[in-house]
């Protein structure tokens, strides 16, 4: 898997920690969990997205663009790590920005992730639900280019074979962390969304012959709908590295159990996992994402699906950003003053 014969401009800090959760572990009484620090990529808070950018900015420079655009929820993660490495190149940043939830949250509309888009020099317009928001996306672009830019789309969550790439190479980081460490991993689960992150790793698993089970958790789409979002682009992905057999649909499993009542809205189990993560390992998670997929593996624990004795590592993928638009779903004593 050679894959500095692709452009990219490596700007992640890399590799990012694997650490094992020790006090989690001990309070869910199951399997030993690891978690892979994907929430250390550098740019703005970190982030999955940072490892896909490194591909695709490289590519948007090598096609010699002069603004890149990219579209995604409100509280995208994707946009808030777009528009920050736009400013690191010096590029002009849009973002179309989609009301997923219909929170009138002021909160949730203008801190955030949305503060930090702008913090960062990102322009931005929204768009209601619904909307085939790519198609919305490569409209804006064209109303650009007849201006005389030359724009580089894309695509939600940086989800295309090129930054599915990141990924790829994060299952190569992942098992040589491992090896060198003599870490059996039995499981890894993540949160899946727009697919890229999945669908990089099944690809960079197969095809280190990894034999190591990968669940993602969804946090948008029924299970057999996310599947094969996931397996499209997995096979895509593959097809690139010039591995194109390597992935089969029995590669790509997902659990849509977790995602309550919709995309960006945390439930009581999603609250639950954030506070355990927050209050045993001092570290954050975020309301669409992490937050659910670690509900998923917190619930499956108590289930027995993981049992005591394997090793299971979560990758973290980011996004704690979010939490600051989201401070009506947590439920604290606002009364405290000064004394």
């Amino acid at each position: 898997m050679h894959l500095a014969r692709f452009p990219r401009i490596h700007l992640a800090h890399l590799p990012t920690p694997l650490e094992p959760l020790k006090r989690l572990s001990e309070a869910l009484g199951g399997p030993e969990i690891w978690i892979k620090r994907d929430d250390c990529t550098g740019l703005s808070t970190g982030g999955n997205k940072t490892r896909k950018l490194e591909f695709l900015m490289a590519e948007a420079q090598q096609q010699g663009a002069d603004l890149v655009m990219t579209q995604g929820a409100t509280q995208s993660n994707h946009a808030r790590q777009t528009s920050a490495f736009a400013a690191k190149l010096g590029m002009r940043c849009h973002i179309l920005l989609e009301d997923r939830t219909g929170s009138n949250d002021e909160n949730y509309n203008f801190n955030g992730n949305v503060l930090l888009d702008f913090m960062h020099g990102a322009s931005a317009e929204k768009r209601g639900p619904g909307l085939d928001m790519n198609a919305e996306m490569e409209a804006v672009a064209e109303r650009e280019r007849a201006k005389g830019l030359k724009v580089y789309t894309i695509p939600g969550g940086g989800s295309n074979p090129t930054g599915a790439l990141g990924y790829a190479n994060c299952a190569l980081e992942l098992l040589h962390q491992a090896n060198e460490r003599s870490l059996k991993i039995d499981h890894i689960v993540h949160a899946t969304g727009s697919a890229g992150t999945q669908a990089g790793l099944v690809v960079g698993l197969k095809a280190l012959n990894a034999q190591i089970p990968l669940l993602g958790i969804g946090v948008r789409a029924p299970k057999e709908k996310q599947e094969e979002t996931v397996f499209k682009l997995a096979q895509a992905t593959a097809q690139k590295l010039g591995i194109p057999d390597a992935v089969q649909r029995t590669d790509v499993v997902a659990n849509s159990d977790y995602i309550g009542k919709g995309y960006g809205i945390p439930g009581p189990d999603t609250i639950e996992a954030i506070e355990m993560f927050a209050r045993l390992e001092a570290i954050l998670l975020d309301p669409v994402y992490t937050g659910k997929g670690a509900a998923g593996l917190i619930d499956l624990i108590r289930k027995g699906h993981f049992r005591k004795g394997e090793r299971v590592v979560f990758i973290h993928t980011g996004g704690a950003a979010g939490l600051f638009g989201y401070l009506n779903a947590f439920d604290y004593d606002r009364s405290w003053k000064l004394g």
